[in-house]
């Protein structure tokens, strides 16, 4: 007789999950630009490091052009390396 098969919550949320869709591929006419710093800090986590593809939901493509990008921004001091750190 076969074991029923037992699943975690987290398993079952998992497949309920909706896709992230790529923001750049949903708008077509955006271009990736290291000058646009608003729409590139979203990419960017409170430690000022890049986001994975898993959690911004880019496609490859485009999370390679958004990482040149980020790396330019911060090279030409639009965007920081470092997060700002409060003093206490």
């Amino acid at each position: 007789m076969p074991l029923p098969r037992t699943r975690r919550r987290d398993d079952s949320y998992r497949d309920r999950r909706r896709r992230k869709v790529c923001a750049f591929c949903a708008d077509r006419s955006a271009q990736i630009d290291y000058k646009e710093v608003n729409r590139l800090r979203r990419y960017l986590s409170e430690r000022a490091k890049i986001e994975p593809r898993r959690k911004t939901g880019t496609c490859a493509e485009h999370q390679r052009a958004l990482s040149t990008a980020l790396k330019r921004a911060r090279h030409v001091a639009l965007l920081p390396y470092a997060p700002q750190h409060v003093r206490p």
